[in-house]
């Protein structure tokens, strides 16, 4: 394999991993790993919910996730276009909320299907978002009927991934 393929190669590893601490950060409530995908002047646009800083949407996105039993991101199809130091991705994303019970002890479970449009830049070796735009292609909410949380998923340090990863997951 030629030196160019292999760093291309390279770099899409890179920046999957890059999307799936995000998907951990926010699951685990693991803020600082959540800041981690963003470079410091980084920039998000979450049409109809968010614009600001990377950091920003961190903050306030954890808010809502809070508020909520449960939630779960999933990476679905991924394209990743390089050119250097730069790079840019379209990457699916399916996202579940549970609701915490309401008064008569309802629930509702939202389901939201979109897109993260990214555009990345490698910086002192390091691949992190420059600005993300994320598309919302359809949601749903129903009420949730039966739902069954494991005992020992936590969101939060607790959870057993962090025995597999006691540190920083950062590369």
């Amino acid at each position: 394999m030629s030196d160019t393929r292999t760093e291309h190669f390279i770099s899409r590893l890179e920046i999957h991993d890059v999307l799936c601490r995000y998907c951990r950060g926010l699951d685990r409530m693991d803020k600082a790993l959540a800041y981690s995908v963003w470079h410091a002047d980084g920039t998000a646009h979450y049409h109809d919910m968010y614009t600001g800083s990377g950091r920003g949407f961190v903050d306030w996105v954890w808010d809502a996730h809070a508020a909520m039993e449960r939630h779960s991101h999933q990476l679905g199809n991924s394209l990743v276009n390089l050119d250097g130091d730069s790079a840019s991705s379209e990457t699916y994303v399916t996202v579940v909320l549970w609701t915490r019970p309401d008064d008569q002890g309802r629930q509702q479970e939202i389901t939201a299907r979109g897109r993260y449009l990214d555009a990345w830049s490698r910086r002192d070796g390091r691949w992190a978002i420059d600005h993300r735009e994320h598309i919302l292609d359809m949601q749903t909410v129903a009420e949730l009927r039966a739902g069954q949380v494991s005992v020992v998923s936590a969101r939060d340090r607790t959870d057993p991934s962090y025995q597999l990863f006691p540190g920083p997951v950062v590369s």
